[in-house]
């Protein structure tokens, strides 16, 4: 066993042959002490190695009933801290390349979520009106921030569930940190597009007077993914000129108007089931990672079925595709060799209040 950790300087230029021979190796040696879990965004030469895939509601499950001592998250930051949550204190949760995060998450920051707190109490009783609401797709410290507040954390699966749970408490949210994602569920919901309101971070009180902050229901942080934003309505009225017969199916994280125009709407679980279980020769425009889509044209290919990308621009997860060959093979050789790189590990005094807010969410579901 090598005593000392094996630097990443290593890696960085070997071929991507040479990567899967050593990825190869090293899972042979670890055997069943190291468990791979890939989301749907990954990318096709890391995603091969998985244990487990699917979405974050998913391998967040997936994360806390494994036996494993080290869990690789081929991912991003945000599902790795999941993981540590939700595992057995014995086991180790590892990003496979630090880098690898989310623009999303880091558009909401702690903060900037506790000075929202404290103005919306200039204008309210915060804490008996509000439920905070934070999506999956951020940082440990908020979803500890709803824990302790009597929050929950959602996923594009569940937010309807999770936002009828927090109305049932008290009668409004604050959601962040994607705005559509909050946006459609609301509107779902049956609540008024004018009862949803934007609470912008980098103005004063958000940006909204005191009367807009009593009316809104549902209050909304200015987020967005980066790669969702891209698909635009034109794109499903080229599609649909082109082919009439065609369906649409949208991520609830593009916006208002894209979910509006499509016929199916849902997390990337939902995306691959809805596309699995249609007839045969059917066509689809998905609005959703390229990664996914690609996998997904591929393993429905033999039935007929037409898989096609919303944007004419490549759109990817570009910080969860860091995590390359390169990367899984250093991980996964210091791991053989007993040294844990890379480890991800939620402060303790997060951890708990983060684990309620996660145990809230998965009892509701």
């Amino acid at each position: 066993m090598q005593s000392t950790t094996i630097h990443f300087a290593q890696f960085n230029q070997l071929q991507d042959d040479a990567c899967h021979q050593r990825i190869h190796a090293a899972r042979a040696r670890l055997g069943k002490e190291a468990v791979l879990l890939c989301h749907h965004y990954q990318r096709a030469d890391v995603y091969q190695y998985a244990d487990f895939t699917g979405d974050s509601l998913k391998l967040s499950r997936l994360a806390s009933g494994t036996d494993s001592r080290y869990i690789v998250f081929c991912g991003v930051h945000f599902m790795a801290e999941v993981a540590d949550i939700m595992s057995k204190p014995e086991q180790i949760a590892i990003l496979p390349d630090l880098a690898a995060g989310c623009s999303m998450a880091d558009m909401a920051n702690l903060a900037k979520v506790e000075r929202c707190w404290r103005e919306l109490g200039e204008v309210l009783d915060v804490d008996q009106q509000f439920t905070p609401v934070t999506y999956i797709n951020s940082a440990a410290d908020l979803k500890a921030f709803c824990g302790a507040r009597g929050g929950i954390v959602c996923t594009s699966s569940n937010a309807g569930t999770i936002a009828a749970w927090a109305f049932a408490r008290r009668e409004k949210i604050l959601f962040f940190p994607d705005q559509h994602l909050g946006r459609w569920t609301g509107f779902q919901m049956g609540i008024a597009l004018d009862e949803m309101m934007v609470w912008d971070p980098d103005l004063e009180m958000g940006g909204l007077t005191a009367e807009q902050i009593r009316r809104a229901r549902l209050l909304l942080w200015k987020g967005h993914c980066s790669v969702h934003q891209m698909f635009q309505p034109s794109h499903i009225l080229r599609f649909r000129n082109q082919h009439p017969n065609g369906l649409v199916i949208a991520h609830p994280e593009c916006s208002f108007e894209v979910c509006r125009q499509a016929d199916f709407v849902g997390s990337t679980e939902y995306i691959v089931r809805t596309i699995k279980e249609a007839r045969p020769n059917t066509r689809w425009l998905v609005g959703t990672e390229l990664n996914l889509v690609s996998r997904l044209a591929e393993e429905v290919r033999h039935e007929g079925k037409i898989v096609q990308f919303m944007a004419p621009t490549v759109c990817m997860c570009s910080t969860m595709q860091r995590i390359d060959p390169q990367h899984l093979a250093w991980t996964l050789e210091n791991l053989a060799d007993g040294q844990v790189v890379n480890r991800i590990t939620v402060p303790e005094h997060e951890r708990a209040l983060a684990k309620l807010a996660l145990e809230r969410m998965l009892a509701v579901s």
